[in-house]
């Protein structure tokens, strides 16, 4: 990431629900932070926003900073989360729309990551993208879009897909 920094990299990740785009999620915000970074990863609902920060918690709780903020956090705890992005002590934020509020400011945001990019509009995802200086971005989606589409809407971007199911993995709830 530091050496592309001045090239941001824009990513669309699409795949079947369970595939593991979370996990490839994870992977690269771990590069990020490791290289001094913060990542903020974008859900469009509190339900999946608090399932993914249970999943991120459990693997990561003990090796970096993770906070969570959505539209119902509490003002006191709201106004602590925003202290520490500013500071760089959050390392890995989550949340809703939440996130593109005014009063969100990073220190260094370096990776914005949004789930379900459909259900967000592109000013709103650009808006979480510009909060960064050249923050680089993964669009995730499991709606499937043909690449001719894609290629269309998203010519900037590297278009990834998952084909295949993890073997061994949980089922879905």
């Amino acid at each position: 990431i530091r050496r592309q920094r001045q090239m941001c990299i824009r990513d669309r990740l699409q795949g079947d629900v369970g595939c593991g785009k979370t996990t490839v999620a994870i992977i690269a915000a771990l590069t990020a932070i490791k290289s001094n970074f913060q990542v903020a990863f974008m859900c469009p609902t509190e339900a999946l926003a608090k399932q993914h920060a249970a999943t991120i918690s459990n693997l990561l709780k003990d090796e970096i900073n993770i906070a969570l903020l959505l539209g119902s956090t509490k003002a006191k705890a709201k106004q602590k989360i925003y202290e520490e992005l500013q500071s760089g002590s959050i390392q890995f934020i989550l949340g809703t729309h939440s996130l593109i509020q005014d009063s969100v400011e990073f220190m260094n945001l370096g990776l914005a990551i949004i789930d379900e990019q459909h259900k967000f509009g592109v000013e709103q995802r650009q808006k979480l993208i510009k909060k960064g200086k050249g923050t680089h971005s993964l669009i995730m989606t499991a709606t499937p879009i043909p690449r001719t589409l894609a290629l269309t809407m998203y010519g900037n971007m590297n278009i990834s897909k998952i084909t295949e199911m993890p073997s061994n993995r949980k089922k879905i709830d």
